[in-house]
């Protein structure tokens, strides 16, 4: 892999020895009052550098939240049965309402057809004054399905 080609040199190749970590000694933290915190804390670095800065209370956990004696689950399945007993009440008055307005439509088409027939037996039927042409035959005979006046 590293021969050398007609085209190119193979190039150096260079290795690389890790170097160990210095152990990291412990520093004491300057000693604080049991009680008060410092208004400025100091701490010293391994190298002898020196931080200043400002104490940071611990964060407070938040208190637990108390739980209801009934679980939301169960409350949400309770309303959705209320909410589904209300809905079969109501689409049942609905069909119910469909039914007796299907009977009514019914009923008013039986009436009018009565009275429709009723005014169309009068205008054949009956005995009006009106312009109709009045014929009398006194005398017909019927022979071999012909009539002769």
């Amino acid at each position: 892999m590293n021969e050398p080609t007609v085209y190119s040199r193979p190039a150096a190749v260079e290795v690389h020895q890790p170097a160990p970590l210095t152990p990291v000694q412990p520093v004491p933290l300057m000693p604080v009052q049991t009680g008060s915190v410092p208004a400025v804390a100091s701490v010293v670095l391994p190298d002898g550098r020196v931080v200043t800065g400002y104490a940071i209370e611990p964060a407070k956990p938040e208190p637990a939240a108390v739980r209801p004696a009934v679980s939301r689950t169960a409350v949400n399945i309770a309303l959705g049965g209320i909410g589904f007993g209300a809905v079969c009440c109501g689409l049942v008055l609905l069909t119910t309402f469909i039914a007796a307005l299907a009977a009514l439509i019914h009923q008013l088409i039986i009436l009018a057809a009565v009275i429709f027939g009723g005014w169309i037996a009068v205008q054949i039927f009956g005995h009006g004054s009106g312009g109709g042409t009045t014929v009398n035959i006194r005398k017909a005979v019927v022979k071999r399905n012909r009539f002769y006046s």
